[in-house]
């Protein structure tokens, strides 16, 4: 496989980034208590960028939902069913997570750019534009009521009614550093007002520094992760993402009609790695870190060989 195959080509630059990450940490460049300070900007301030910048631009009523739907809808039961094996707990949540949330965007876009052209890129961007609202805030609520669970029985919290709790975590993620910037940007979208230059380009240049920038911390922390002892783990998360989570999205799909490129670029999505934006969510609640740390950078070494035979195959079905 040649270094310009769309899969490669898209690859390799994470693989590089996360490997620069790795030779900065184990250099010292970057010291372990360091880390929090570096995760804290990507996900207060890069990430809150990216996200207003991208939803302010979305019109609700443009938006393709058949298809995205059914994206979604794959994604969650996959994640309820890997949190209940695993029992019902906060770790397990984001572990979960893991499972269903692809890196759409540093490896997404080119990726699908380059097999299916503009049509291609269409499709991407109307289930980019919800990704983060659908996947981080459902995933925000259920670790919310699981951390506000463990803290009752832990005695660290008052136990509160169902309702309670409830109506807690609904706040918590809602005022959360994901959800937040992208309900601001799409009910500033709805406005049709757009975003002046004077403030497009700074929050375009934050946007544009969250992929390296994670992708960095990534491999700084893998570079203080005793990655043998969370390999097994690693491989398995990385099969529910790159093997399985496709292979629902194919079948579900399948079996309700979708045919052609929505099917298609649906399938290359879900084969896609682990995104970074779990690993920001490991470090934010503090749960699975060196797992999800290992996973990323196990499946997207992974993906290079499950998304070619995932784009290799596809012709087949969506034809």
């Amino acid at each position: 496989m040649s270094l310009d195959h769309p899969v490669v080509s898209a690859l390799l630059p994470v693989v590089l980034l996360i490997a620069i990450g790795w030779v900065a940490g184990r250099a010292r460049l970057v010291r372990g208590e360091g880390v929090r300070d570096l995760s804290n900007l990507v996900f207060l301030v890069l990430t809150q960028a990216l996200l207003f910048r991208t939803m302010s631009a979305v019109h609700i009523e443009r938006i393709d939902f058949g298809s995205v739907a059914l994206y979604y809808a794959v994604a969650a039961a996959l994640f309820i069913v890997t949190l209940l094996a695993q029992g019902l707990h906060a770790r397990s949540a984001v572990v979960a997570l893991a499972a269903i949330f692809s890196n759409t965007l540093m490896i997404g876009v080119p990726l699908v750019g380059l097999a299916y052209g503009e049509a291609g890129l269409v499709q991407l961007f109307t289930l980019i534009s919800l990704h983060a609202l659908v996947l981080l805030t459902f995933a925000t609520v259920v670790l919310e009521l699981l951390v506000a669970r463990e803290d009752a029985r832990a005695g660290t919290a008052a136990p509160r009614h169902l309702l309670a709790t409830v109506g807690q975590a609904v706040k918590n993620a809602v005022l959360h550093p994901v959800p937040l910037p992208i309900l601001a940007g799409l009910a500033y979208a709805q406005t049709g007002l757009g975003l002046h230059p004077v403030v497009d380009r700074p929050l375009k240049l934050l946007g544009d520094a969250f992929g390296p920038v994670a992708l960095v911390l990534v491999g700084v922390t893998l570079s203080q992760t005793a990655i043998g002892a969370h390999l097994r783990g690693a491989l398995v998360i990385s099969a529910l993402k790159t093997v399985l989570h496709p292979l629902l999205m194919a079948a579900a799909g399948w079996t309700l009609g979708l045919r052609g490129l929505p099917l298609a670029v649906m399938v290359v999505a879900a084969a896609l790695p682990v995104g970074a934006n779990v690993f920001l969510f490991s470090q934010r609640y503090r749960q699975a870190e060196e797992l999800v740390t290992a996973s990323v950078a196990v499946s997207t070494v992974f993906a290079i060989a499950s998304v070619t035979v995932v784009m290799a195959w596809l012709p087949r079905l969506t034809g």
